[in-house]
C-alpha cells in the first residue's frame, strides 16, 4: 500500500470512529429515554418500532443480561455517571428478580410486573448473565457482583457439563431436570448441544476471567476453545456447524453468516484472556479462514446475508441488524490480522448499508432488518432478543480497534 494509500485509509478510519461514537450514542440514549421501567422496576419487556410499549410483555433473562452489559461497558470506556446508574439499575433488578435462590442459576422470563413466568434453566441465559455481572464488576469491583458470577458459573459446571462427553447441555427444568423441548427459539432445531450457546459461554467465561482469573475458568475456556476447533468449525469450509447430538454429530447443513463472522473475531478475543500463545495464534488463523468463508454472504451493497446453505445452495437474503453490527467487527479484526484493504472495503460497505436501512432516524436505535426485498421487518425495537449488545459492541469494539491502529501509524 503506497503512503498516500495509507493516509487516505487513516482518514476514513477517523471518520468511521466518528460516526461510531455518534451511533452509540443514539442507541444508549435510546434504552435512557424510551426503555426504562418507572411502574414495575427495570426495563420494559417490549417497545415496537414506533415507540409503542406493549403492555404486560414478559421480560427476559437475556434482554436484561444485555442491558447490563452494554452500559457497564460503555461506563468503563466514558466514566459517565448516568450510565453507571442504568447498569445499576440493570444489576439490582437481575440480582432481586431473577436469581433462583433456591435450585440456583436464574429465571429464564419474568412477567411484566417481576415475577417468575419461566423457571426453565437456559445455558445460554445463564450465560449471558454471567457476562453482564462481569462487565458491571469490571466497572465497580463490586464483591456481591463478583459472587453472582461465579455462582452463577458453578451452577452451569455442576448441572450443565454433559459427564458423559464434552460441552453443555442447553436447557433444563427449574430444578435442573431434564426437558425434551431443549430449544433457545421456534427457529432452533430441539438438540442438546449447539454452536450458539457454546459461544456465548466461552465468551462469558472470558470476560468472568478478566475480573476472576481463577486456573480452573482458564481450564473451561480452554476446553471450550478446542470443542469450537475440533468440533463446531468445518474444516473444509470454514464455517461453524450449528446444531448437535450430544456425541457433536452436526443435525443440518445450513450455516449461520452472523455466527460466524461474530465467532471469527470473539473466539480470538477469548483465546487472547489466557497466557497461551499457541492457542491465540491458532484461533488468530481461524478467524482469517472463517472470515473468509463468509464472503460469499455479502450482498453488493455492502449488507451479509441471515444464513446460507451449502448442500442445497439456498440463502437467507434477510439482512438483521446483529449480523451486520458482528460483521463489521469480524472484517475489521480480519483486517488487522492481514493488512488486506479489502475488508476495509466490506466493513465501510455494511456500514453504508446499516446507515441506510437499519438506523431508526425517527425514533432512535437500530430495527431487527430489512427482508431481501429491503422491507422493513416487523419485529421489536426492544424484546426478548433486540437489546443493546450487538450494535452498542460493535460500536465499541471499533472505536477502540481504530484507535489503536492509528497510534502505531
Amino acid at each position: 500500500m503506497s503512503m498516500s494509500d495509507e493516509k487516505t485509509l487513516m482518514e476514513k478510519f477517523v471518520a468511521l470512529a466518528g460516526e461510531l461514537e455518534a451511533a452509540l450514542n443514539n442507541i444508549l440514549h435510546y434504552w435512557v429515554s424510551n426503555a426504562v421501567d418507572q411502574v414495575n422496576g427495570g426495563f420494559a419487556g417490549e417497545i415496537d418500532n414506533d415507540n409503542n410499549p406493549r403492555p404486560g410483555a414478559a421480560k427476559g433473562l437475556v434482554l436484561s443480561s444485555r442491558i447490563l452489559w452494554a452500559f457497564s461497558a460503555a461506563a468503563n470506556i466514558r466514566k459517565d455517571r448516568s450510565l453507571m446508574q442504568l447498569a445499576q439499575r440493570a444489576y439490582l433488578y437481575i440480582r432481586d428478580h431473577f436469581i433462583d435462590r433456591g435450585y440456583g442459576g436464574a429465571y429464564w422470563s419474568l412477567t411484566a410486573e417481576g415475577d417468575k413466568l419461566d423457571g426453565r434453566k437456559q445455558t445460554y441465559g445463564i450465560a449471558f448473565c454471567i457476562y453482564g455481572l462481569s462487565e458491571y464488576v469490571k466497572l465497580t469491583a463490586d464483591k456481591e457482583a463478583l459472587e453472582l458470577a461465579r455462582k452463577l458459573y458453578a451452577d452451569l459446571e455442576q448441572y450443565a457439563v454433559d459427564k458423559n462427553g464434552k460441552g453443555y447441555i442447553e436447557a433444563f427444568t427449574e430444578s435442573w431436570g431434564p426437558v425434551e423441548d431443549l430449544r433457545l427459539s421456534d427457529k432452533d432445531a430441539n438438540t442438546p448441544k449447539t454452536t450458539n450457546t457454546h459461544l456465548h459461554v466461552v465468551e462469558a467465561y472470558a470476560a468472568l476471567y478478566r475480573v476472576w482469573p481463577d486456573a480452573g475458568l482458564s481450564g473451561r475456556i480452554k476446553d471450550l476453545l478446542k470443542i469450537f476447533d475440533q468440533e463446531i468449525i468445518d474444516k473444509q469450509t470454514g464455517h461453524l456447524k450449528l446444531f448437535f447430538s450430544r456425541e457433536w454429530k452436526p443435525v443440518i447443513s445450513a450455516y449461520s453468516l452472523g455466527h460466524d463472522i461474530e465467532a471469527a473475531w470473539l473466539l480470538q478475543h477469548c483465546a487472547s484472556v489466557l497466557d497461551d500463545k499457541t492457542c491465540l495464534e491458532r484461533f488468530k488463523i481461524l478467524a482469517v479462514k472463517i472470515s473468509e468463508a463468509v464472503l460469499d454472504g455479502v450482498d453488493k451493497d455492502g449488507g451479509l446475508f441471515y444464513e446460507t446453505d451449502v448442500v442445497s445452495g439456498t440463502i437467507n437474503k434477510e439482512k438483521h441488524w446483529w449480523v451486520q453490527a458482528e460483521a463489521m467487527v469480524g472484517f475489521f479484526n480480519a483486517y488487522q490480522l492481514t493488512n488486506d484493504p479489502l475488508y476495509v472495503q466490506y466493513l465501510l460497505h455494511t456500514w453504508d448499508f446499516i446507515k441506510e436501512h437499519i438506523i431508526d432516524r425517527k425514533y432512535g436505535e437500530w430495527f431487527w432488518g430489512v427482508t431481501g426485498e429491503y422491507n422493513k421487518m416487523n419485529e421489536p425495537k426492544v424484546g426478548f432478543w433486540k437489546c443493546p449488545y450487538h450494535n452498542a459492541r460493535a460500536c465499541l469494539e471499533l472505536v477502540s480497534r481504530i484507535r489503536d491502529v492509528l497510534k502505531v501509524i
